[in-house]
């Protein structure tokens, strides 16, 4: 995460003493990782839910990624082996580390961080040099999700978009800054630049359509429409005042509507650029028809192969690129007599170590940082375990947060949101504070202490717990099951709802549905939620502490799910 100035210049000096930007190093297997040739005559490049990283960094894939029902046993709901053996891919791999949590201390210190925006940049100009006639697609969750960009509002990374050469882009967690923020970004930064697509959002009075739905564009003579689908969930996700004025949904019927009206213009090619989660593209490309392919976002799914789903007209291509800037996309079609013949698809693993820096975004990045670099780099302890967040029930640094909550607040238990952003540390590396706002850096931040009955500790559980298993995709939200300190329980995931959940006990004593417990959490949904932001709590708990010895998860225990695929 934290790159020093002279680390930053050398970088820089490195990269301008190449004299070529643009060319991947010869080394380490950059060239077959990078070197691959154009097929076809469109190409298309994504990434999605880089939430706000602009540096290289270390990124632990889950090792719990659970599938329910139809979803059970298949992309995206492979972990470790079971996806390696899926793809076909070599254990002990850059990409195998990339794509899984496997061995990954060992992995992440003979192959370096991923992702970093100079770096991306790079490869970006690459691929599209060799493919003039492409576009590039940004998937959401862009604005949010570090210290600068809470800061700025996001301004660092309007700015790194730009200069990326972003085409289209829809959102989800950027709606977290306001409705009016919003719209000043996308009618002023992105004027002319970068258009802001979602068919699915409108303003909830007279149900005016708030953003353009879609757009055509001719690559290499070939008419493709683009259509924008933003997080149909954002106004129950998130404080509902963020968007006050605006209404969401999946809006199927409104979608299909769309695809036709493209086709009757002319597109020979429809995308759907879609921050729904894998799960809810994969429901969606099975109704609605005409789409060739969702470039898919929100659920953080490196998938390596675009997933086929038929529907009544034809088949959808359903692909998702991973999360952090660590993964970009690359769609090459072969478009001949007005459809789609055949494509080529690389989920490409962006390795800092093997791409030089491009000069134009170190520079910018660092401009973008230099205010703030005081503040960010301040050491609060060190780390001698693994720090990591992502998994269906709890992560490390998810747990360092627990305790912070219950040490400091002195909670019998504490409840800590199922985010799945956030970088990883290694054992040994310190701790600081942008580290900590890596983790923390949202909009209502807000620590808070409740007195909470037994019987509604369980209907919590269980209300978040149906937004991750619900059998049905359409009633998923997308995130992981809130994390969970003090307090032990047992789930089962393929059961209905308000049957997930039982068996809680505190310490050696079972929860009683009508006694009070003391309970930390943060991130309010609810309106009026008063109290310090989450970065000060868990920022002056590391400082007391100096040392963070490796933490012991506290999980679940699961019933039912023996064999699943999702578990690694």
């Amino acid at each position: 995460m934290s790159l020093s100035r002279r680390e930053f210049l050398r970088i820089l000096g490195m990269a301008a003493a190449a004299g070529l930007p643009l060319e991947v190093r010869a080394e380490s297997g950059a060239g077959s990782l990078y070197d691959f040739p154009r097929f076809g005559n469109v190409s298309l490049l994504h990434f999605t839910d880089c939430h706000a990283q602009l540096l290289p960094l270390h990124f632990r894939e889950p090792g719990f990624n659970i599938g329910v029902a139809a979803g059970a046993n298949r992309a995206p709901h492979l972990v470790g082996q079971a996806l390696l053996r899926q793809y076909g891919i070599a254990a002990g791999s850059r990409e195998a580390h990339a794509l899984t949590h496997l061995d990954f201390v060992a992995a992440a210190k003979r192959f370096g961080k991923v992702g970093g925006f100079a770096y991306l940049a790079t490869l970006v100009k690459k691929l599209r040099a060799e493919r003039p006639a492409s576009l590039l697609l940004d998937g959401g969750d862009t604005w949010q999700g570090s210290a600068t960009s809470l800061w700025t509002r996001g301004q660092d990374m309007i700015e790194a978009q730009k200069l990326l050469g972003v085409d289209f882009m829809t959102g989800h967690w950027d709606f977290t800054y306001g409705t009016e923020r919003v719209k000043e970004v996308v009618e002023k930064d992105f004027a002319g630049k970068i258009e802001f697509l979602a068919q699915n959002v409108e303003t909830a009075d007279f149900g005016d359509p708030v953003f353009k739905p879609y757009a055509l564009r001719a690559l290499a003579g070939v008419p493709v429409a683009i259509i924008g689908q933003a997080f149909p969930y954002t106004p129950i996700a998130h404080p509902r005042r963020f968007v006050a004025e605006w209404k969401f949904g999946i809006e199927e019927q409104r979608l299909q509507k769309i695809v036709d009206e493209a086709r009757g213009k002319g597109a020979q090619v429809v995308v759907l650029l879609s921050h729904n989660g894998m799960d809810v593209d994969l429901k969606l490309a099975s109704r609605v028809t005409g789409i060739d392919v969702i470039f898919g976002g929100h659920t953080h799914d490196g998938v390596p192969a675009p997933v086929i789903v038929s529907n009544a007209r034809g088949r959808t291509l359903v692909t998702n690129a991973g999360s952090h800037g660590k993964f970009l996309g690359v769609l090459d079609l072969d478009v001949k007599d007005g459809r789609v013949r055949d494509y080529r698809y690389r989920l490409l693993p962006v390795f800092a170590n093997l791409l030089p820096a491009d000069p134009g975004m170190a520079r910018l990045i660092e401009t973008q940082r230099a205010p703030y670099a005081d503040r960010l780099g301040e050491r609060l302890a060190l780390t001698e375990g693994l720090l990591y967040r992502r998994g269906n029930f709890n992560g490390s640094f998810d747990q360092l947060i627990l305790d912070a909550l219950m040490a400091v607040k002195d909670a019998e238990i504490a409840f800590s949101p199922g985010f799945r952003w956030g970088a990883t540390l290694l054992p040994g590396e310190a701790i600081t504070l942008e580290h900590v706002m890596a983790q923390t850096a949202i909009t209502y931040p807000q620590v808070t202490v409740t007195e909470m009955t037994g019987e509604r500790i369980k209907a919590v559980l269980e209300d978040v717990c149906d937004n991750l298993f619900n059998p049905d995709p359409y009633y998923q939200q997308g995130g992981d099951m809130v994390r969970v300190g003090g307090m032990r329980y047992v789930c089962t995931p393929g059961e209905k709802m308000g049957s997930r959940i039982g068996d809680m006990w505190l310490g050696r004593r079972p929860i009683d549905a009508r006694k009070t417990y003391k309970v930390a959490g943060w991130a309010p949904v609810a309106e009026g939620a008063e109290g310090e932001p989450i970065w000060d709590v868990v920022s002056n708990y590391l400082r007391a502490k100096k040392i963070v010895k490796p933490v012991r998860l506290n999980l679940p225990r699961l019933v039912g799910v023996a064999g699943n695929r999702g578990i690694g």
